[in-house]
């Protein structure tokens, strides 16, 4: 007799982005010279009084488990930085600690969504949120966003979908793919929709908020509409703020009655975050954050770089992302060459050094996200390939 997979992991893909980053690693294993734009990681070292913290962790003997949610030392950081930095009101107890903040998005999910029950995702959409609503038996409903407008939907256009079988919506602001930035009118807007629908609950991805090009300040909507906070949980982390992707650390703050079936889950699940990773983040919740406006404004050259550079090259075309560290590229024009198929377009880029990831991956079409987390002189360099590539 031979195993069979479950229904629930049938209904899903590996994530497209490590698939190409992974690809691309082989290569360069392989001896090909590659340079990788597939995955969001800041290139910048982890600050040393992070670094130091783990180390000192590691010495006092922090290698057993803590609490399932985290330390209370870190649970605490984790409100304050709620307040602090998003402007959202929340106790320690409300606070959930898990390992990165895809575990979290995904304990949030699964811990809501039955069958047949519909989530409204914006699309382009970050590669995992449809997979991990299918995953737990529901509906993605797409919600098609457009270049013209920012890549953001209108509150209309959001109302128009819900249905008595939607609960979530899914909002990323700073946006993954295509650096979208829902200012506070939008919000607002947003926010009316959901009081006359009770029922539809919001999931805020504000992992990227440090990383905002606008000049205002981040709005995180819990903080914008707090008499509906009640429904909206508001996701955040390390991962790609304090260049700690590793580490592996994500925060959740929601209702109790959903923070206590994530931290169910999570008992059931992985268990704790990695004790040494939660006194790192402790650091850096607590320690200096005056390096992050200088990395955001290091995001910002790169981003004005690889803007101006891509859209030089005939057949591409790519908004200026209002935040992030990514560019949705349109490649339209071009895709007769490719028989009109994204992914085989990023693999002709990949024969000529360069890895990107499809388009298609993200729920649009037509071409394919980069990341600029990387140095000018790579990026120089990658832009100089494309170009080759696709002349």
């Amino acid at each position: 007799m031979t195993g069979s997979l479950s229904q629930a992991l049938q209904r899903i893909e590996a994530s497209p982005t490590t698939a190409m980053t992974d690809r691309a690693q082989a290569l360069r294993e392989a001896g090909k010279d590659i340079i990788s734009l597939s995955v969001g990681e800041p290139d910048f070292a982890t600050p040393p009084h992070i670094l130091e913290a783990a180390k000192a962790a590691l010495d006092a003997g922090a290698t057993k488990y803590t609490p399932v949610a985290g330390t209370s030392a870190l649970r605490s950081a984790a409100a304050r930085h709620f307040h602090r930095d998003l402007g959202v009101e929340c106790s320690p107890e409300h606070v959930i600690v898990s390992a990165g903040g895809k575990q979290a998005l995904f304990e949030a999910l699964v811990a809501t969504v039955s069958e047949g029950d519909e989530v409204i995702v914006p699309a382009p959409w970050w590669v995992s949120y449809p997979q991990i609503v299918r995953f737990a038996g529901g509906k993605a409903v797409k919600l098609v966003t457009h270049a013209e407008h920012g890549f953001r939907f209108s509150p209309a256009e959001f109302e128009a979908l819900i249905t008595p079988r939607t609960n979530w919506l899914l909002l990323n602001s700073p946006g993954n793919p295509t650096g979208a930035v829902y200012p506070a009118e939008m919000l607002e807007g947003i926010g009316e929709v959901l009081r006359r629908h009770p029922g539809v609950m919001v999931l805020s991805d504000d992992i990227y908020a440090p990383l905002n090009y606008t000049g205002q300040d981040h709005v995180s909507l819990a903080a914008l509409c707090p008499d509906l906070a009640h429904r909206i949980c508001t996701i955040s982390g390390v991962s790609k703020s304090h260049a700690m992707t590793g580490f592996r650390i994500g925060f959740a703050t929601g209702p109790e009655w959903l923070i206590k079936a994530m931290i169910k889950l999570q008992s059931n699940s992985s268990g704790n975050p990695a004790a040494v990773s939660q006194a790192a983040a402790l650091a850096a919740l607590d320690g200096p954050q005056d390096f992050l406006s200088d990395w955001c404004e290091t995001f910002r050259a790169r981003r004005d770089l690889v803007v101006a550079g891509l859209n030089a090259i005939p057949g591409l075309s790519t908004p200026v992302p209002d935040g992030a560290f990514y560019c949705f590229i349109d490649a339209s024009p071009l895709m007769d060459r490719f028989g009109g198929d994204d992914t085989k377009l990023c693999l002709h880029l990949l024969e000529h050094g360069v890895a990107v990831v499809a388009a298609s991956a993200f729920g649009g079409k037509n071409g394919f996200r980069i990341s600029f987390a990387t140095d000018e002189a790579t990026l120089t360099e990658a832009i100089s390939r494309i170009a080759a590539a696709l002349a």
